[in-house]
Parts: structure tokens; C-alpha cells; sequence
């Protein structure tokens, strides 16, 4: 198995799926390195993205109308962020930043796709996940 599929399966993504799975997903999921203060979703944007934290924390942000940003939540190694964009296309109601050096693997909709004809139990587990 390799790295990235390991990431999956100890998310809440991978809860289940098995390693064949996870080494499916891997291989569809870019990485994505974030220093301190980043920003992997800026409110307002799109991405058609489903992310998850493999290492690092990420804070839920909105911004408050007066420039600033409120905190809503943080997330953890192993949650995932980004479902609603994923699934519809639409903007990002909030942003996510890096709270130190973070680590996330990134699944672009347009790679999931490629997978429903072959993997159509694997599509079915990952949208129950979400």
C-alpha cells in the first residue's frame, strides 16, 4: 500500500473502503503542501475539490463583513473539507487556512469521474462518506 492510499484509509473517507480502494483513490489524488497561513480555499471560490487532511490543521474561516476573519472550527488529520463544492460545483461558502505546515490530499471531481464505469462501489462509498 502505498503513502497516499495509508492517508485515506485512516480518514473519515476511507472508513469504507479497502486498500484496493484506497490505492485507486491515491492514485487519482494530488498532494498538496501548506505552510503556515495558507490558504487552501479562499471564500467565494470554486474548486470542484475534495480534500483531506493528511498532516496539519486547517481552520474554518468566514469572513466577518469588517475584513476580518471569523474562526468557525479547525479540522484535523483525517477530515475531510470541500464536500459541497465537490458534489455541486458551487462557491465556497468559507476558507480553510493552515494553523501550521499542513499536508492535503486533493481529489479534482473531474478525476472521480473516471472512475464510475469501472469502480461504481468505490464512487457508492466515497459519496456515502461525504
Amino acid at each position: 500500500m502505498d503513502h497516499k492510499a495509508d492517508l485515506i484509509l485512516n480518514s473519515s473517507l476511507g472508513l469504507e473502503l479497502s486498500t484496493e480502494d484506497g490505492n485507486i483513490l491515491g492514485n487519482l489524488m494530488r498532494a498538496v503542501n501548506l505552510a503556515d497561513g495558507d490558504y487552501l480555499i479562499e471564500e467565494g471560490t470554486t474548486d470542484n475539490a475534495l480534500h483531506v487532511v493528511a498532516t496539519g490543521k486547517l481552520e474554518v474561516v468566514k469572513n466577518s463583513g469588517t475584513g476580518d476573519a471569523a474562526s468557525l472550527a479547525v479540522l484535523r488529520e483525517g477530515d475531510i473539507a470541500g464536500e459541497l463544492s465537490f458534489i455541486d460545483g458551487q462557491q465556497h461558502t468559507v476558507g480553510l487556512r493552515a494553523l501550521c505546515d499542513s499536508h492535503v490530499l486533493s481529489l479534482d471531481r473531474e478525476s472521480f469521474e473516471t472512475i464510475i464505469d469501472e469502480h461504481p462501489q468505490l464512487v457508492y462509498k466515497v459519496m456515502r462518506a461525504i
